[in-house]
């Protein structure tokens, strides 16, 4: 009767210990790169493992001695967006440095969603967990994790829990971009925004209000809007602003889905040449656009290495006070922000 071939039994941890003639916790050391392994030793375990041809399965992680699955737990607002799956290659980058493997889920500005899936990655025992909480109280982590699990918010600062935040200069950003509109000869110039209960949303807005007081411009009530999910809404929202009356002469989009809105109004409507517009956070091949889009570009590649390597030192013992780690904006000018008044 024919057979199929005959399968080779993967080796072991424990036959590479029996092979060395060493414990299995030696093992986990050498292959987890622990210390506290002669090099001797370490030269026994390595031959045995060439010799048998062993491979660690991903799961043996869990054997190693202090307790650690080398994996951490990354949660953003929506992977998708150009901003975080910046922030997302950043943070694999430091972690693949570390050989540690990053579980990342959009929370789509659900309070419920970021809440279990915060309570999911606690129960899989990750090293640390990185997050851009979209609630205004982060104290529910402090139930929903383990309590040696080491946090540290991204894109927006913790509240109501004591740990690392790194943050962009939103409220800063915001204000140069309106300084820059009103350099060009602009009184006035809208705001387009994101949700109000969103923190980076809020303080661009401050950073807005700021500036037209620094500059003696009026707030108009009637050139704010707020509450923009995404881009349709943008692009609506601009093509009302547009049909009043007394329409905006420039507009300041304060999230890059918002300014793609923007820009798609403006190349509809004939407007791109004569109505300025500055967006905060850089959007893709907005310097191939005529005229480009003048930006206050985010870092996102800083925040997430930044916060990654903030996350790391804490799982390794750092024990200093939490703080709030800035990276600053840089205004970008490629034309559609240079336009004067018509």
């Amino acid at each position: 009767m024919k057979t199929g071939p005959v399968r080779r039994r993967r080796p072991t941890m424990r036959d590479v210990a029996q092979r060395a003639d060493v414990s299995l916790k030696t093992v986990s050391r050498v292959v987890n790169d622990e210390p506290g392994v002669s090099t001797a030793l370490a030269v026994r375990v390595r031959r045995a493992i060439e010799e048998l041809g062993f491979r660690p399965h991903p799961g043996a992680r869990l054997l190693r001695t202090d307790g650690r699955t080398s994996a951490i737990a990354l949660l953003l607002e929506d992977v998708a967006n150009p901003f975080s799956a910046a922030v997302q290659r950043a943070v694999e980058n430091v972690a693949r440095e570390r050989g540690v493997v990053v579980f990342s889920a959009s929370i789509d500005e659900d309070l419920d969603r970021e809440r279990a899936l915060a309570r999911e990655f606690g129960s899989r025992r990750v090293d640390g967990l990185l997050i851009a909480p979209a609630g205004d109280d982060q104290s529910y982590l402090a139930d929903e994790l383990p309590s040696d699990t080491p946090i540290v918010c991204v894109d927006r600062e913790a509240r109501g829990l004591a740990v690392d935040s790194v943050i962009t200069t939103n409220a800063l950003g915001a204000a140069e971009a309106v300084r820059h509109l009103a350099a060009a000869g602009h009184r006035r110039i809208a705001f387009l925004g994101d949700r109000r209960s969103i923190r980076t949303a809020e303080q661009r807005y401050a950073g807005y209000r700021d500036a037209l007081d620094s500059l003696g411009l009026p707030l108009d009530p009637g050139l704010v809007v707020h509450d923009l999910k995404e881009s349709g809404e943008a692009d609506g929202a601009v093509t009302a602003l547009l049909a009043r009356p007394d329409p905006p002469t420039a507009l300041f989009t304060a999230q890059n889905m918002i300014t793609i809105g923007a820009v798609r109004a403006l190349r509809r409507l004939g407007a791109e040449w004569s109505v300025a517009l500055v967006g905060f956070d850089d959007v893709p091949l907005a310097d191939l656009l005529t005229p480009g889009v003048t930006v206050v570009a985010q870092d996102p590649t800083a925040i997430g290495r930044t916060a990654a390597t903030l996350l790391f030192a804490r799982i390794a013992g750092d024990t200093s006070p939490p703080a709030v780690r800035l990276v600053p904006t840089t205004l970008i000018r490629r034309g559609s922000g240079e336009l004067p008044p018509r």
